[in-house]
């Protein structure tokens, strides 16, 4: 065979292995294919093909694959941003901004939930505006800016008020006393927690009225007065177990534990600790399982039991280096440290 046939024959091979090559595609390159003259998928598949990746990242954030969760959403935003479907693009901001909460992303959650508020303010979508304020308040508000939070909140307030909405008011309501509190104003706080719960009460929100409730347990333990405090802990408490809210329920332990040990009421305490590190174990809460440690070191260093309270921050320690949490790490040992020198 001549040298010109051979090199033809292996152009040839060369050509149809590329043909068969499958090309992976990743998020980057979706704007390029959208655009491209190849993708012949029409408006109506596009928004299919979008909706069926929204559905996958809900379904991987129920199952905490919340990174996985923002590369479905992303592609998806390029899509309705391409089709020009401004309502759903308002709901993935939404999606987005929970998914990067949820990942300690607070810049680019707070750019998520602007752009949600901005969209829902363009459709003249009320309510999505005031959960949208709620959202970014609540950012302010971990950002330790009280001030500008408690404004968010009461814009969010005035625009659920104009549409008679009874969840928008016992959320925004109940934020609006948060701020207060962090601000000093623990009396005027409880007055706008009590208000709120008026309003999740009459709209059957039973996952507010927890929070709102343990909001009120918060300020009642503030100042002291612990037999408010333990009924208003154990209200959320009752609510929580009903509807499996494991937040709030873990929550109104930690406050009745306290509440509780702060009036030398240790065996209840400790049953509630037992409670709440079984809770911790059956999630595989690694996080929370440390703070029941740490939980049980704090009231055996309260009784005087210093050996038993060491041997809990060390228990608490290993947790810590399992989650790669140095700084958690270092505040054990400076109380380790401290209980030492007694």
């Amino acid at each position: 065979m001549k040298i010109e046939n051979i090199i033809l024959l292996t152009c040839k091979i060369l050509l149809v292995s590329i043909f068969f090559v499958p090309v992976t595609v990743n998020a980057v390159e979706v704007t390029e294919q959208l655009h491209g003259s190849s993708y012949v998928k029409n408006s109506s598949q596009l928004r299919e093909e979008a909706d069926r990746q929204v559905s996958l990242a809900r379904r991987e954030l129920k199952q905490g694959k919340t990174d996985s969760a923002v590369n479905l959403l992303l592609q998806a935003l390029e899509i309705y941003h391409f089709t020009g479907d401004i309502k759903a693009q308002g709901l993935v901001y939404d999606l987005l901004g929970k998914s990067y909460v949820k990942l300690g992303r607070s810049k680019q959650a707070e750019n998520a939930i602007r752009r949600r508020l901005a969209i829902a303010r363009d459709l003249k979508d009320f309510r999505s505006q005031i959960f949208a304020l709620n959202n970014i308040g609540t950012l302010l508000m971990q950002k330790g800016d009280f001030n500008p939070a408690l404004q968010t909140f009461i814009e969010a307030l005035n625009i659920a008020r104009e549409i008679e909405s009874l969840e928008g008011q016992g959320l925004s309501l109940s934020n609006v006393g948060l701020a207060n509190f962090r601000l000093g104003n623990h009396n005027q706080a409880m007055e706008l927690y009590e208000n709120a719960l008026n309003f999740r009460r009459q709209a059957r929100d039973s996952l507010g009225e927890a929070n709102t409730l343990n909001h009120l347990g918060d300020a009642y333990l503030l100042v002291d007065n612990y037999q408010q405090t333990i009924a208003t802990y154990g209200a959320a408490l009752r609510i929580a177990k009903t509807i499996s809210d494991r937040s709030n329920e873990l929550r109104a332990m930690d406050g009745l534990i306290t509440a509780h040990s702060s009036v030398k009421r240790y065996d209840r305490a400790f049953e509630l600790l037992e409670r709440r590190l079984s809770i911790a174990k059956k999630l595989n809460n690694i996080r929370e399982e440390l703070k029941s440690f740490e939980s049980y070191a704090k009231l055996y260093e309260q009784m005087g039991q210093y050996s038993t309270a060491r041997n809990f921050y060390e228990r608490a320690i290993l947790l810590a280096k399992t989650l790669e949490d140095s700084r958690e790490e270092l505040l054990l040992l400076d109380k380790i440290t401290r209980i030492s020198k007694r």
